[in-house]
């Protein structure tokens, strides 16, 4: 469809804008925005164009960008968080080593400041967390005694890691900044102590709450947990928990009966939504998000970090153990994640023991290159989970065996490595996978990820190629 305006706005780093009318469902025309920013970022907004418009056209923002322009210097994210978030912890967000803003950062943030309803739709490790973090810190009153921001992830590990990067930004202020009341991070996550939970919320509501939505669920249903002074709810990973037949129905009554989006500021994250065009347009017609959500998608047209390199081995289903050790020792990784698939349910009822089990077992008595070898599956009981990771995050060489649930968020930015002993079902699972390294920002430090397949999914991995835009050498052992 040729476009109905086709012109060069005046906007911040702006190169190119188009207006398009696209039909709807229902027969009816939206006016819909493209922009492309520094070739990098799409914004896509089904309300007006002005709107979007005066966003990126702000007086504060502008001067910020024309100030920076004239130094000829990029923003640092001090600049870009300057009058709205505050100056202690703008303070503690230096002290910590976030000073360059990554991508997303740079593009979301004019955005998540003007209050607007956002899609953040980036690479693993390019930062999300933080942006959505710092659009907390900006609205957020410490003063009031409320429930002001709700963070919803899918998993435990999740949890636990935005709470540790929340809780390290809301430190007790410094002496300089004794008038600032700390802010509280409550972590409310699958396996944890629920009557502590309690006693806490009756004495004093937190500021902040990291939750998955089985635990959520349960403290709203009890009515200990209140929800009319949120501000901002971010939905983690919301691609993962709209797949899952566990999650999506709780998730959908949060986001509709617990909570209006009119009330709400809401923030959708993911390094992945499948057709996110009619994702966008379910949000809108659910009304989970307002009708002026911007989706901001970053690096669209490479979805994996580039300093990924990919390789295949193939093999037959036998000679999977004897392979994967000969890459090991080849490789000499000083630390990496081994990807096994779910066991079945015909193996699980034949009396097969899990493959986890079965290749830490073999590791631990034929490869020697590695000082710990650890274990991460969704069977685990909560406290054997959290040993694994806190090991792992202890720093020194280690091998980590997980299942899929170790796909989904967990940062370990030293991770080197990656092994796809068992192929992906999807490539979204793939995109997710090899996203668990290359995680350092700024870092040239290559990084591999690499798959042992038999001959007949060679066509699969190759779907896989297209799909993600990414191209794979075969290793000859």
């Amino acid at each position: 469809m040729a476009p109905i305006i086709s012109a060069t706005q005046q906007l911040p780093q702006v190169s190119h804008a188009v207006l398009y009318s696209k039909p709807t469902r229902t027969g009816f025309s939206l006016l819909q925005s493209h922009i492309l920013y520094s070739n990098r970022a799409l914004f896509y907004s089904r309300s007006s164009f002005r709107p979007l418009k005066a966003i990126l056209n702000s007086p504060s923002l502008t001067k910020v960008a024309d100030d920076a322009k004239e130094k000829g210097e990029a923003l640092t994210l001090r600049e870009i968080c300057l009058g709205r978030v505050p100056e202690h912890l703008l303070r503690r967000v230096e002290e910590v080593g976030y000073a360059v803003p990554t991508d997303v950062q740079k593009q979301a943030l004019p955005v998540l400041f003007s209050g607007r309803d956002c899609i953040l739709h980036a690479q693993t490790g390019s930062g999300k967390t933080l942006a959505y973090l710092l659009l907390i810190f900006s609205v957020i009153n410490t003063q009031r005694s409320a429930v002001q921001a709700l963070i919803v992830v899918p998993t435990r590990e999740l949890g636990i890691q935005v709470t540790k990067v929340a809780r390290m930004l809301a430190a007790t202020p410094t002496e300089n900044d004794a008038e600032q009341k700390s802010c509280t991070v409550m972590a409310l996550l699958d396996g944890g102590m629920l009557r502590r939970h309690k006693s806490w919320l009756k004495a004093e509501p937190p500021t902040i709450v990291v939750a998955t939505i089985a635990s959520l669920c349960q403290m709203l249903e009890k009515h200990l947990l209140k929800l009319e002074s949120m501000q901002v709810l971010v939905i983690d990973e919301v691609d993962f928990m709209f797949n899952s037949s566990k999650q999506v129905s709780s998730l959908r009554k949060l986001l509709t009966s617990y909570s209006s989006c009119n009330s709400r500021q809401t923030v959708f994250a993911s390094a992945s939504i499948p057709q996110h065009n009619r994702f966008l347009y379910d949000c809108i017609q659910q009304k989970w998000t307002k009708r002026d959500v911007v989706h901001v998608h970053v690096n669209p047209i490479e979805p994996m970090p580039t300093c990924l390199q990919h390789r295949f081995v193939i093999c037959s289903k036998k000679q999977r153990h004897q392979t994967l050790l000969s890459l090991l020792q080849s490789d000499a990784p000083k630390s990496g994640i081994i990807f096994v698939g779910e066991q079945s349910e015909k193996s699980k009822k034949a009396g097969n023991g899990p493959p986890t089990i079965d290749l830490v077992d073999f590791l631990k008595t034929s490869y020697g290159g590695c000082s710990e070898i650890l274990l991460l599956e969704e069977d685990m009981n909560f406290n054997s989970r959290a040993a694994s990771l806190s090991e792992v995050r202890q720093g020194g060489g280690y091998l980590l065996v997980a299942t899929d649930i170790a796909a989904r968020g967990v940062d370990l930015p030293e991770i080197t490595h990656i092994y796809n002993f068992n192929l992906p079902r999807t490539a979204v699972d793939y995109l997710h996978r090899a996203g668990r390294t290359g995680r350092k920002p700024f870092s040239d430090e290559k990084c591999n990820v690499t798959s042992i397949i038999m001959p007949e999914e060679r066509f699969v991995l190759q779907r896989y190629e297209n799909e993600l835009m990414f191209n794979c050498e075969e290793l000859f052992l």
